[in-house]
């Protein structure tokens, strides 16, 4: 390439199998039509015509950067690796030169690129703070997995729909937030204020709540899996229906809690308060209730 200005000349097909060979070697034959084509153009509009000095070759007046990559994909249908804003450098080239093999190619592994980075979070903590500082914050259907969150005042802002899996709320003021349906599994909400938070139908799967404030939440048909909920204040909140397989409620304080129809199986609740709490139709066969206070709590139709 010499300022700008191409030498191309045309060879015959490779000679390998498979999809990919087959895609370059329609490619080979598509550039070679094109570049007839443009040719043919020229001369028709007077336009002085590129010297091919009797050796077939033609002048195209292209960005040499990527042309090297084209010939690769011509000869042998080699795919460079390059960066993202590169591959569509060598898209805008290839689809010059109606090489529609190695476009599809390209596309795929831009396709591929955004599925990678499709997990990463859309915020930074920085960008929350921000956020906060505004009225009525909502962060609704947001991907802020992974974030670290903690000690920040989020009363009351929208989390419903958010992606929120391994996301850091440790001592975080999360008063009256709603989080309904989120997906929040390994999440951290370690000595947080989670009070009269709406966590309806949420995915807390093995998240931590260890010594948080959980009273008077709304957990109906949460999946809290596995989760840890050590010494945690759970005082009249709402877990109908809430699956608390395997979960560890060690020392917990659920008084008044409405635990209608959870599941319970493999849960620990060795030495925690069940006092005036709702256990109407629950099985506790496989429960650890060792040292449990169940002093007034609602046992009726309860399989022990």
């Amino acid at each position: 390439a010499v300022a700008g200005v191409l030498l191309l000349r045309r060879a015959g097909p490779p000679q390998h199998r498979g999809d990919e060979v087959r895609d370059h070697r329609r490619d080979a034959h598509a550039a070679g039509a094109r570049l007839h084509a443009r040719r043919h153009v020229q001369r028709q509009a007077h336009a002085p015509a590129a010297p091919h000095h009797g050796t077939g070759a033609v002048f195209v007046d292209r960005d040499g950067k990527h042309f090297r990559h084209i010939l690769n994909w011509l000869r042998d249908g080699a795919i460079p690796t390059l960066s993202e804003s590169e591959y569509h450098q060598l898209l805008r080239e290839a689809e010059y030169y109606q090489l529609l093999g190695l476009a599809d190619y390209i596309n795929e592994k831009l396709a591929l690129k955004k599925t990678d980075n499709s997990c990463e979070a859309e915020l930074t903590r920085k960008d929350v703070i921000k956020c906060i500082q505004a009225q009525k914050i909502r962060f609704r259907g947001l991907n802020l997995s992974g974030l670290d969150l903690s000690k920040l005042d989020l009363s009351e802002v929208d989390f419903s729909y958010a992606c929120i899996e391994r996301t850091n709320f440790s001592c975080a003021n999360l008063h009256k937030a709603k989080f309904r349906l989120v997906e929040a599994a390994h999440s951290t909400f370690e000595q947080a204020n989670l009070h009269e938070c709406e966590l309806t139908g949420a995915n807390l799967q093995e998240a931590v709540l260890d010594r948080a404030n959980v009273q008077s939440a709304n957990l109906q048909d949460a999946c809290l899996m596995g989760c840890s909920f050590i010494e945690t204040d759970v005082r009249s909140a709402h877990l109908q229906n809430a699956n608390l397989t395997g979960a560890d409620l060690n020392g917990a304080n659920l008084e008044g809690a409405n635990l209608k129809g959870a599941k319970l199986s493999g849960a620990n609740l060795q030495g925690a308060n069940l006092q005036r709490a709702y256990l109407r139709e629950v099985d506790l066969r496989e429960t650890d209730l060792t040292g449990a206070k169940l002093g007034g709590a609602n046992l009726l139709g309860a399989i022990r």
